[in-house]
């Protein structure tokens, strides 16, 4: 069994941020920024993830989300495995087609 799956694994970010005025937007626009200068790809408007090839580098991520978590709204942080994330579906169009699901970045395998 390849135990490696089950320790390297994905950050999964989501939120539920308030956007009903200019300065909540800023706010909104600003958490994304920072999510994305810190790594995380984009799945989809208010959901981010992360490679990390331990839960040390999970542990470190997400400590630096904490930080940056608006007053207001939600955030939501996940952890999966690689084994979990590469068994996930992606469906999209009509009529429905399952894409494969992100692997993990070449720099990762390395380490």
């Amino acid at each position: 069994m390849e135990i490696q799956i089950y320790k390297v694994g994905w950050l999964l970010v989501t939120f539920d941020l308030p956007v009903g005025t200019p300065a909540q937007r800023k706010i909104a626009t600003n958490f994304r920024e920072f999510l994305k200068d810190d790594g995380f790809l984009m799945l989809q408007w208010s959901v981010y993830a992360r490679p990390c090839v331990s839960f040390a580098r999970q542990e470190t991520h997400l400590a630096r989300v904490v930080t940056k978590v608006p007053e207001e709204g939600n955030v939501r942080c996940i952890f999966i495995t690689q084994a979990q994330w590469e068994r996930s579906y992606i469906l999209s169009g009509q009529p429905c087609s399952r894409q494969p699901a992100e692997g993990l970045p070449e720099q990762l395998q390395l380490w």
